[in-house]
């Protein structure tokens, strides 16, 4: 996870963003598909910000906060006083939803300390709790609500409100079934499982046993990565599901799910994993039970990494960056600002293959690390120990 190099792939990266089809405007007026169609690209996890400080901060080996703030362009916030933002931490109980709680909060504190006022909720990935939050922050009369839906129907009615209200409502990494928000900042989530996917079939010569280990249920991330997964699988009727479990992107869950499939199943061939944490509980539950290992979809978990150069297995890590976190941020400053913002705001996933994990890995920083970032390494360590 050499963000050095991550660094200087972020022209490349504005230009597969450009490529994309321009979205729909803010308004309530039709739900994100989250389908947009996959976009050809150089590989790489950085973000789409382009600068010409870049080449300086990427020839350093740790990346710091001046760096950083160097690399990135800022929104400017044109409203002439501080925005009052609400920001809903939908779930901390993963490394991946600390990170993307930690790069919105590096971001408030540093590169938007002069244009922001955030008031922080913590909804637990409880439903009921979020409904109870995102009302609080409506009565509190916030400019700006930016939330990671628990569920694509549940709080429908409660974004409807706060969009009534006059508050602009940013949607972070998972969607809804309604049309009540001003953005959707996000990855193609059917793209993300479909190229996983197909990666996996390739590897198996489009035939084998596989086994499945999905995130959270009620999540529209959860059901968009299967849904593309499956559209994939459906193709080649000598690729056999064995069994489909909720592993709640957690290792733990993961690797004790993963241990049971080994127990039932004398032949697995594959495992299409929605992400990189469980990928490496599953790496771990095969070499406990001394099973051969074989293909495992994953996704830009530096443990992940770690343990497909250290096993030298094939693996594919697609990513779902943290740094979406920002360009939330970023899009509620210029709603508020009046500019014209992508209701759905979706960006083509990267991926890292075997042969290119070595560049991105980082053996000094923990498992926990996610690769797509713009956190400075003093943040990541102090967050995620080894």
């Amino acid at each position: 996870m050499r963000r050095n190099n991550l660094l200087r792939k972020t022209a490349a990266y504005s230009l597969a963003i450009a490529m994309l089809a321009a979205g729909a405007l803010t308004g309530c007026s039709k739900p994100a598909s989250e389908t947009a169609p996959a976009t050809e690209a150089p590989v790489t996890t950085e973000a789409p910000k382009e600068s010409e400080t870049q080449t300086e901060a990427a020839k350093t080996e740790e990346t710091t906060g001046a760096q950083v703030a160097e690399a990135v362009s800022k929104v400017e916030n044109k409203t002439g006083e501080k925005i009052r933002v609400g920001y809903d931490i939908y779930f901390l109980g993963n490394s991946w939803s600390v990170q993307l709680y930690q790069e919105f909060k590096w971001n408030a504190e540093n590169m938007y300390k002069d244009d922001l006022d955030v008031t922080y909720v913590q909804s637990d990935n409880d439903v009921s709790k979020q409904i109870a939050n995102l009302e609080d922050l409506i009565a509190q009369d916030v400019d700006v609500i930016i939330t990671t839906p628990c569920d694509t129907t549940a709080i429908n009615s409660t974004l409807e409100e706060a969009v009534d209200a006059g508050i602009k409502v940013v949607l972070l990494c998972a969607t809804v079934d309604g049309d009540c928000y001003d953005s959707l900042v996000t990855v193609d989530e059917k793209d993300f499982g479909a190229t996983g996917a197909q990666w996996l079939v390739d590897q198996l010569d489009g035939k084998g046993n596989i086994v499945v280990l999905n995130g959270i249920s009620g999540f529209s991330t959860n059901t968009l990565r299967y849904e593309g997964a499956q559209s994939v699988f459906e193709k080649y009727p000598d690729i056999k599901v064995l069994a489909a479990e909720d592993a709640n992107w957690d290792y733990a869950a993961a690797k004790t799910v993963t241990t049971d499939l080994l127990a039932t199943y004398p032949e697995i061939d594959g495992v299409w994993s929605q992400g990189g944490a469980m990928t490496l509980g599953a790496i771990d539950s095969f070499n406990a039970a001394k099973r051969d290992l074989v293909p495992m979809t994953g996704e830009d978990n530096n443990g992940y990494l770690k343990a497909c150069i250290n096993n030298n297995m094939e693996g594919i890590a697609v990513s779902k960056p943290t740094w979406l976190a920002r360009v939330a941020i970023e899009n509620a400053i210029k709603l508020m600002n009046g500019e014209d913002v992508k209701k759905d705001d979706i960006y083509p996933v990267m991926t890292i293959k075997t042969e290119e994990m070595p560049e991105y890995v980082h053996q000094d920083l923990s498992d926990d690390v996610w690769c797509g970032t713009e956190l400075p390494e003093d943040v990541l360590k102090s967050v995620f120990s080894n």
